[in-house]
């Protein structure tokens, strides 16, 4: 007999709005902290004394705690709600990344690096499930908005700290963005979901059939952006010719036109469709990409960073809409694979383009990214955009 997963649950009353904000706000917090980490990488260089290459370890510390942790998310959002599972990824992230600017020794600031890590992947896929929720009792699109308060934390994060490490130093500056996380939660707390999703399979399970087709199109698109990003100031200072100082234009026209993207997406995919979204995106992110490779000018490769930020911005949150309209594998399972399938293309990314760049060039590296995409396009035909697809 199927058990119902909300028993034993107070009574919930918080009304539809409210938990639109607080998941806004899971959002746009998470944007906000990884500004902060980004921020602090440089920082931490500095108090522990490594090489550039043990700088590289550390950064990947954060992306592998996270990828240990997405798979436990499901599990524990069933059994506890998303309610508790967020605020203590929150709880860990927020402590974690408080211990930071304070640490010199590199084996417990990788330590501490990890756990910030487990804490962000529990919150990325955590509050995906709640996203998901939110968005199929309101019948409406609104994944790309929840995706846009992420990328609108990010903005404002590096804004924030940038102004805050010009007063202040960088430990004064992370406890009062964690404060402001912190109070932003504690009021919106009570409107996040204390349920999850039905768990009714294992715990966790390879993404197969659409939910493959899924992570796949998610892990190419993380992979691209994570190649395209981590490499704009180098391309542009070394390949376009640009002052280094304007180095971080690439990433700032990226993140104003994904942002824009997001804040519009819910109202294109709800007039064009989630395929169509896709394809186009795609093929707008392609061009960009072109464009970028293509003409040997700053300005025209500002316009290609634009251009491929514009037509990623409404992919991946098209794609997690998606997870609620298949039945091959259950919501529980489906999300933490997609997460950590996802995920993994930020690792690899920025590393694989690098490997390749040392053997040829960084144009050339990047270059390898159009195929990628044109998988994209293949696998889009498979994503169950509507709810009737993919029964088993």
């Amino acid at each position: 007999m199927p058990t119902d997963f909300r028993r034993d649950i107070q009574p919930f009353t918080s009304s539809l709005t409210s938990q639109k904000r607080a998941t806004n706000c899971a959002f746009f917090g998470a944007g906000l902290i990884s500004a902060v980490w980004a921020t602090i990488i440089p920082y931490l260089k500095i108090n522990s004394g490594v090489s550039d290459g043990a700088l590289g370890g550390l950064i990947l510390c954060m992306g592998l705690g996270a990828l240990f942790a997405m798979p436990t998310v499901g599990p524990l959002s069933s059994r506890f709600g998303c309610r508790k599972v967020i605020l203590a990824g929150f709880t860990l992230l927020l402590l974690s990344m408080l211990t930071l600017p304070l640490l010199s020794h590199f084996w417990l600031l990788m330590v501490m690096v990890v756990l910030a890590g487990a804490g962000l992947g529990t919150v990325d896929c955590a509050m995906n499930v709640q996203a998901i929720l939110v968005e199929k009792q309101s019948d409406k699109t609104m994944m790309s908005g929840f995706h846009g308060f992420y990328s609108l934390g990010g903005i404002a994060g590096a804004l924030l700290m940038t102004f805050l490490l010009s007063l202040t130093s960088v430990t004064l500056s992370v406890v009062f963005c964690v404060c402001l996380i912190g109070v932003c939660l504690f009021y919106y707390q009570r409107h996040l979901l204390p349920y999850g999703n039905e768990q009714n399979g294992p715990a966790f399970a390879l993404p197969r059939g659409p939910v493959l087709a899924i992570g796949t199109i998610c892990f190419c698109f993380f992979l691209a952006e994570g190649a395209v990003l981590d490499w704009s100031s180098l391309f542009l200072t070394e390949y376009r010719s640009l002052p280094i100082n304007l180095g971080g234009l690439g990433f700032a026209a990226f993140s104003i036109a994904m942002t824009a993207g997001r804040f519009t997406g819910d109202n294109v995919v709800s007039k064009f469709g989630g395929f169509p979204v896709v394809m186009a995106g795609t093929l707008t992110s392609a061009m960009g990409l072109v464009i970028l490779l293509a003409l040997p000018y700053s300005v025209t490769s500002i316009i290609g960073y634009f251009l491929i930020g514009l037509g990623a911005a409404n992919v991946v949150p098209v794609m997690f809409t998606a997870i609620a309209n298949q039945t091959v594998m259950p919501q529980s399972t489906a999300v933490p694979a997609v997460s950590t399938l996802g995920f993994s293309g930020v690792l690899l990314g920025p590393a694989s383009i690098g490997v390749v760049a040392e053997h040829s060039s960084l144009s050339t590296a990047l270059l390898l990214l159009i195929p990628l995409l044109a998988l994209v396009l293949l696998l889009s035909r498979f994503v169950p955009y509507q709810k009737s697809q993919f029964h088993d």
